[in-house]
């Protein structure tokens, strides 16, 4: 069926003529006469009975008017739907992150977007870096921020900002707090780590490795929180984000070992498919997260 027919088959349907629907269509009526009449050819059916004063749907026409309402109301639904998209009064996006980032950076941008764009529906899915990566290539996430390496080559990976990582122990429990740790002295000490597929778990093995050492494994915990607890408790030391252990570290309820040569950075990195463009939503969540990272990475005046 030719839309562009059951168009002018709706207009004269609805305004009951051809010349008002010549004027609503801005076509001419020669034109809305001549396409009735092929459309009337194509489904082999008279739509229309001609009248002195106007045009009346037949039963086949009624029954198709109907349809063609409908048709139409989805098409303006549709377009108002576009427009508020492409102007973000509403619309989804589903955003995952790793521990560090979304527990501890994201729910600034988070509550940003929501600020500036209230329509805007939100979903923030936590996990590992090997949770985030498998729920990108299943499609089931928008965009994706972790802390660890990806490799894959259906994600496009970017360094978005570069994290500050620690050592902490629980206070009281540095021997040496004026000393320095060498990784090998670090390698020797009781580690609680976080699970296998995390980002910082695949820092620490990996230095320790570069050495030919693995991590003393005291215990594995999949919660930065529980983490500091069982630090802060003396149980072990773990490497963790500077963004997670500021308030305990001011409090002194953890201390930061003095390292001579454990790395100090590590990047964050932003993913997204290689088959997709950002939705509307999505790029103001960039753009917002930019901010963020410019706002964090400013050096102070003075």
């Amino acid at each position: 069926m030719n839309l562009h027919h059951l168009a002018v088959f709706h207009a004269v349907a609805e305004s009951g003529s051809i010349s008002a629907a010549a004027e609503r269509l801005h076509i001419s009526q020669p034109a809305i006469s001549r396409q009735v009449r092929e459309f009337e050819d194509t489904l082999d059916t008279v739509l229309f009975d001609r009248l002195p004063r106007g045009m009346r749907p037949t039963a086949a026409g009624e029954t198709l008017a109907g349809y063609a309402r409908r048709i139409f109301a989805l098409e303006g639904q549709a377009e108002t739907a576009m427009a508020d998209l492409r102007e973000m009064r509403s619309g989804h996006l589903s955003v995952g992150a790793s521990t560090t980032i979304g527990n501890y950076l994201l729910p600034r941008v988070l509550a940003a977007l929501a600020r500036d764009y209230p329509g805007i529906r939100v979903t923030l899915e936590v996990g590992n870096t090997d949770d985030i990566q498998a729920q990108l290539l299943d499609d089931r996430l928008d965009v994706g921020l972790t802390e660890g390496l990806v490799e894959s080559d259906e994600l496009r990976v970017e360094v978005f900002l570069r994290d500050q990582l620690v050592v902490v122990a629980g206070a009281g429990t540095d021997p040496r707090p004026e000393q320095p740790y060498t990784i090998e002295e670090l390698g020797a000490l009781p580690w609680i780590t976080r699970e296998h597929g995390s980002g910082t778990r695949a820092v620490l093995e990996r230095v320790l490795a570069d050495r030919g050492l693995a991590p003393r494994e005291v215990m594995a915990l999949a919660s930065t929180e529980a983490i500091k607890g069982a630090v802060a408790a003396g149980a072990g030391i773990a490497v963790v984000s500077s963004l997670t252990v500021a308030a305990e570290l001011q409090r002194g309820d953890l201390v930061e070992l003095a390292t001579k040569d454990f790395p100090r950075r590590r990047p964050l990195h932003l993913l997204q498919r290689h088959d997709r463009r950002p939705s509307h939503a999505g790029s103001a969540f960039l753009g917002l997260l930019s901010e963020l990272v410019t706002s964090e990475t400013k050096a102070p005046s003075g």
